[in-house]
């Protein structure tokens, strides 16, 4: 059987159920903006089915939905180039999820470490969805027949059980059909930690507002946190190896390097020797010059709602007609009566 030419395509996407921060900036929006270009159709979503796994607040979840958008906009994502929309608009990502639930099994589910780590002790009062949550986003990633997917190593086991759904329904019905992703997992800072803890990935939940960088932030509130960010006392090494066991200077090493598009290694050929003293205001210099126009535009756009509904609402259209073809011929794979059909 000669084997299916997908048509190299990039689907991520972000939950609007928190403040996006710099972890969000770095470790995804960045990379998908420098994934945007001639090499690949670009498909990226506010993924709000997914963000209800857990009870959210309607009035925040609608708003920190429009949030996420503004914020991919603001990074560099142009609604003309790129597909954006919320996923909730696109009722075809749930459809394939109900036929990925028939073929994905109980024990994959099981594995994944992520509901565990989510569900706690008290697994049986945890919602359906949450340990279904893969199955759908599988589906979101299939149903664009999406060839690359950027993903954080926490989604890593997500995207490897994508790979086996799509794996077990292209045996199952003889096809060739469904792409088997691939996870683009990397950049300097892929894992952006704590600014008060280096051990604690950045995270919106942490009830400190201190521990991050929110892309809401003012130029004066980065300063501010970057100047406050727990260091230790030595200088910076001139080496990689000399950030072992410094995690603080490890993540704002990382952090910096990330920003100025450097690697850690040609960051400490640069400061190597420094005291923090001399190091955080030149970091605060650079987070400065790259992240406070993109919380201006942020700003600008959050009091433009009926802009960011009609990016959405025009994104949605966009995204259906890539995903309803794809969802009719599994029907016809599957054998839907009707289905491939106007």
């Amino acid at each position: 059987m000669t084997e299916t030419q997908f048509t190299p395509r990039v689907f991520s996407g972000i939950q609007p159920s928190g403040n996006l921060h710099l972890g969000n900036y770095l470790g995804a929006l960045k990379r998908f903006v420098d994934m945007q270009g001639p090499d690949f159709e670009t498909v990226y979503c506010m993924v709000d089915l997914h963000a209800i796994t857990v009870w959210q607040d309607p009035d925040r979840l609608r708003e920190k939905t429009r949030e996420v958008c503004a914020g991919f906009i603001a990074a560099g994502l142009d609604p003309e180039k790129s597909i954006l929309f919320n996923q909730s608009q696109v009722p075809e990502h749930t459809q394939l999820a109900w036929i990925f639930n028939c073929i994905a099994r109980i024990g994959w589910m099981q594995r994944m470490t992520q509901f565990k780590d989510k569900a706690g002790k008290n697994a049986q009062n945890a919602s359906l969805g949450l340990f279904a949550y893969p199955a759908l986003m599988a589906a979101d990633i299939l149903v664009y027949h999406a060839t690359h997917v950027p993903v954080g190593e926490d989604q890593k086991q997500h995207l490897e059980l994508t790979r086996d759904i799509a794996i077990k329904f292209n045996h199952d019905y003889g096809v060739d059909f469904f792409p088997v992703t691939e996870p683009v997992i990397g950049g300097p800072a892929p894992r952006v930690m704590n600014l008060r803890d280096g051990s604690r990935k950045m995270s919106s939940s942490d009830p400190s507002d201190m521990t991050r960088i929110n892309m809401t932030d003012d130029a004066d509130a980065i300063a501010k946190k970057i100047r406050k960010a727990k260091t230790d006392p030595d200088a910076l090494p001139s080496e990689v190896k000399g950030l072992e066991e410094r995690p603080e200077a490890r993540n704002l090493v990382n952090i910096y390097a990330a920003l100025s598009d450097q690697t850690a290694e040609q960051v400490l050929a640069e400061v190597g020797g420094k005291q923090f003293g001399e190091f955080k205001p030149m970091l605060a210099e650079l987070a400065v010059e790259k992240l406070s126009p993109i919380s201006s535009e942020m700003a600008r756009l959050m009091g433009e709602e009926a802009e960011i509904d009609q990016i959405l609402a025009r994104g949605a259209e966009r995204a259906r007609a890539l995903a309803s073809p794809i969802l009719q011929k599994t029907y016809e794979i599957v054998g839907m009566v009707g289905a491939g059909k106007s």
